[in-house]
């Protein structure tokens, strides 16, 4: 019995699809890596990490003396802030509304010490937090750029 023009278009629906999927089985590749956001446990993972990083702060002589005269609305507004930009830095949804580093540290004269101090404290609270050796290689990159517009302003 021969194949209607229904049956023919039908068929090469079919076929289309079968060939279709094999070809994107055949070629799919492995699955995309999840954002360092997602990585680091989304808004509530950085802002453990930013709680831990916070208390080495303050608990650091090298640096703590920024600190120390800080209101307990400021420290939390700081907190909030720092958690936003690394949110947004790590492809989070979030947006960072403050002001642009080097205007935020003008006039602080942060030495390169201070610098490295304060990297030490992320590093000691990413661990402290148990966050992978990638994802804390991939922040610190993130964020190494920011040296200079930190540093000597």
């Amino acid at each position: 019995m021969p194949m209607t023009r229904r049956g023919w278009v039908v068929a090469g629906m079919l076929m289309t699809m079968a060939l279709g999927g094999c070809a994107t089985m055949s070629e799919t590749s492995a699955p995309a890596k999840p954002s360092l956001y997602k990585r680091l446990g989304g808004r509530d993972g950085i802002a453990t990490v930013v709680d831990a990083f916070v208390a080495n702060v303050i608990a650091d002589n090298r640096v703590n003396g920024r600190f120390k005269t800080l209101q307990p609305a400021a420290v939390f507004k700081f907190k909030s802030s720092l958690s936003d930009q690394i949110c947004e830095a790590t492809g989070g949804p979030c947006s960072y509304l403050g002001r642009e580093m080097k205007a935020v540290h003008t006039g602080m004269k942060i030495t390169d010490a201070e610098w490295t101090a304060t990297v030490e404290n992320l590093v000691k609270a990413l661990d402290q937090r148990k966050v992978g050796a990638q994802e804390k290689q991939e922040l610190l990159a993130t964020l190494g750029p920011m040296k200079a517009s930190i540093v000597g302003q």
